[in-house]
């Protein structure tokens, strides 16, 4: 079975390893940003007890960040 993670595991692994930052927080939802070059990568993170596949699938996707990348962290 895989792994679940929470909102703030997810927070904390894309901080710690793939350089985001916190710009802001609306409710139960964080904003996070890193440079990239010239781009700018922008992603939104719920603070759920335990994020589907989907919405971590979704959340990794804005970040572009590679499912693999991301659980080898």
């Amino acid at each position: 079975m895989a792994k679940t993670y929470s909102g703030k595991e997810v927070i904390k692994i894309l901080i710690r390893e793939f350089g985001f930052f916190v710009v802001s927080q609306k409710g139960s939802h964080v904003k996070l940003r890193r440079k990239d070059g010239e781009k700018i990568i922008t992603t939104i993170v719920p603070l759920h007890r335990e994020l589907t596949r989907g919405t971590l699938l979704g959340v990794l996707e804005l970040a572009q960040v590679s499912d693999e990348e991301f659980r080898k962290a």
